[in-house]
């Protein structure tokens, strides 16, 4: 039967790994992933949890070694955060290269250089061109949900791609909330076991990573259609989820309060929830806002955003992340998406890098800054809550 019981948002990540029964774990610590990792291996040791936990030495080896064990046919998982990820890189892309449907959680923290252990998304944005899935959760209930889909999704035949559930750091990880634990029967029956389409066999010997030469585009559109073929899976998964055991999390994307929203709210993360209040009491003063949460920012979801935005005036997109040089990276790709066709103007603010607040007020200032500002004058970037006697 199900239960709930209140716990860190990294012991419901945990408990939801657990009960999709991965057969290889691989861990190196880096905060503010360490508590998922920990929880872990406690299921290991006592004999809840039948894997193979291997602790390695440098992220590297944590994805190379599921990389191995992903091409063997085991259900594989590791997780990492800020420059663990990014030492992860090379293998990511040789996983998606390889169809390997490894999960993986991204636990969201600052890139150095300055070393900070805050939160932010430039860690998994900057992985967003290695074709591994990425989906992004609001709390750690959805953070517990979308673990179990992230299997069921990577392992489906047609899409076999390495996905990661991002989740930001402290703000989730290391919170405390009322989680409903799915009932382990209900489980085995979304999850079954995992059965590789091709998996390294010495009776049956492959070749994983093969020098390609001419044929390096179309192993890179198979990727692509893959990843396409990928959002609509994401939201069957989400149904069959709820089916099965009464909740929904999921979907490519979130709309709330949209239906006659002038200016909508475009963001992704923990920081949903603080809008969410922010637009309820932007309502109470007569303001037409409503909120759209991107979960899956790989694959985009482009059509499905332009379909809840279009009837919008004003869109504010908020990112976590910036592409130096540009703007915001899930602006810059909503942009491209609407470019030539007629939408609502998109700003790109940045907010909440490096841990710094998005608040309320945060909210009033984007609303009363859109208000004033012209089509002439909209800039490609802007900036909120920063301390600007450092810049001068």
């Amino acid at each position: 039967m199900a239960k709930t019981a209140v716990m860190e948002g990294s012991l419901a990540v945990a408990h939801a790994v657990a009960s999709c029964r991965p057969q290889v774990i691989t861990a190196y610590p880096i905060s503010p992933q360490t508590h998922i990792m920990e929880e872990l291996a406690k299921f290991t040791a006592n004999g809840e949890l039948k894997a193979k936990y291997i602790r390695v030495d440098s992220e590297f080896s944590a994805a190379s070694a599921i990389f191995g064990s992903s091409a063997t046919g085991a259900r594989s998982y590791t997780a990492s955060s800020s420059q663990g990820l990014l030492l992860m890189t090379e293998v990511i892309y040789a996983m998606a290269g390889t169809r390997l449907p490894v999960v993986l959680t991204g636990v969201n923290r600052t890139i150095s250089a300055p070393i900070t252990i805050q939160v932010d998304h430039q860690d998994t944005m900057a992985l967003r061109d290695t074709g591994m899935i990425q989906l992004y959760v609001e709390n750690a209930q959805e953070a517990y949900a979308t673990h179990i889909q992230a299997f069921k999704l990577a392992e489906d035949h047609d899409i076999l791609l390495p996905t990661m559930v991002c989740m930001d750091g402290w703000v989730l990880t290391h919170s405390f909330e009322q989680i409903k634990l799915a009932d382990q029967n209900l489980i085995d029956q979304y999850l079954p076991p995992f059965a590789p389409k091709y998996r390294l066999d010495p009776k049956n010997p492959l070749t994983y990573g093969a020098i390609a030469n001419d044929e390096v585009p179309e192993f890179r559109i198979m990727i692509h259609e893959a990843m396409e073929r990928a959002l609509g899976k994401i939201d069957a998964l989400a149904l069959e989820y709820q089916k099965m055991f009464g909740d929904y999390f999921g979907g490519v994307i979130e709309t709330y309060k949209c239906e006659d929203a002038k200016t909508v709210i475009v963001a992704m993360g923990s920081i949903i929830g603080t809008i969410k209040e922010a637009v309820d009491a932007l309502r109470e003063r007569g303001e037409k806002v409503g909120v759209v949460k991107v979960r899956s920012y790989r694959p985009f979801p482009g059509a499905a955003l332009f379909d809840a935005l279009k009837g919008a005036d004003t869109v504010a997109v908020i990112d976590r992340s910036l592409s130096i040089g540009k703007s915001g990276p899930l602006a810059g790709d909503l942009k491209s998406y609407f470019y030539g066709k007629r939408g609502p103007r998109v700003f790109s603010f940045i907010a909440g890098m490096g841990g710094r607040d998005v608040t309320m007020g945060t909210i009033d200032s984007m609303i009363e800054k859109i208000k004033a500002t012209e089509t002439a004058d909209l800039p490609d970037v802007d900036f909120f809550d920063v301390k600007r006697q450092y810049l001068d």
